[in-house]
């Protein structure tokens, strides 16, 4: 079949919101692999690219993860306080550089030689967001402030430092329900970082 780029004709493109971010509604045309074109419709939710990351310690064998309030979830039945890693949008700026950023702005942890580990689109049947995920190491000289994020944003962030086996029970009892963080949960057991 031919390359991606010549089985689609966008038609139009609709501002729906541009408040948060961009939300637009999208009407194309699509050449089905039994050769025939196929008008659909999609609302496509546009807010940027970005980076999470693991905070662990190996020797203590513990992470640093962050409890906040997201009203999506919230709305969706759930009490809206979710257990993540730390996370953001890139703005701009190069992963490795924002993640480090993020990491200390909502940790309090200050980490230099991040590693990423793979990337990731989310939520891809309606929305553009790539995630880099990245893992780093921390100790106790790593910590420069309390975290909790930044209050010019209207983050309000609790810093967690668990060990890594209850963080995983944490996982298998629902209790996180994060993707990004359940992703860097599984990648750090499948890889053996504690051992």
């Amino acid at each position: 079949m031919s390359n991606t780029a010549e089985r689609v004709n966008i038609i139009e493109s609709e501002v729906l919101s541009h408040d948060w971010y961009l939300l637009r509604k999208i009407s194309f045309d699509y050449l089905r692999n039994n050769g025939e074109w196929q008008r659909q419709t999609r609302e496509v939710y546009d807010r940027g690219n970005g980076a999470c990351i693991l905070l662990y310690n190996r020797e203590k064998r513990t992470v640093v993860l962050t409890r906040q309030f997201r009203l999506p979830v919230f709305v969706n039945g759930h009490d809206g306080l979710l257990i993540e890693v730390a996370a953001g949008l890139l703005e701009g700026a190069a992963p490795e550089d924002r993640i480090r950023d993020e990491a200390e702005e909502e940790t309090g942890y200050r980490v230099h030689d991040v590693r990423k580990v793979f990337e990731a689109y989310m939520s891809p049947g309606s929305v553009t967001e790539k995630l880099h995920f990245f893992i780093a190491e921390y100790d106790a000289s790593s910590r420069v402030s309390e975290g909790g994020g930044l209050e010019s944003e209207t983050e309000e962030l609790e810093v967690l430092e668990w060990r890594f086996d209850d963080a995983l029970d944490a996982f298998y009892r629902g209790e996180i329900c994060d993707a990004k963080t359940i992703m860097l949960l599984q990648y750090a057991a499948m890889k053996n970082l504690f051992d």
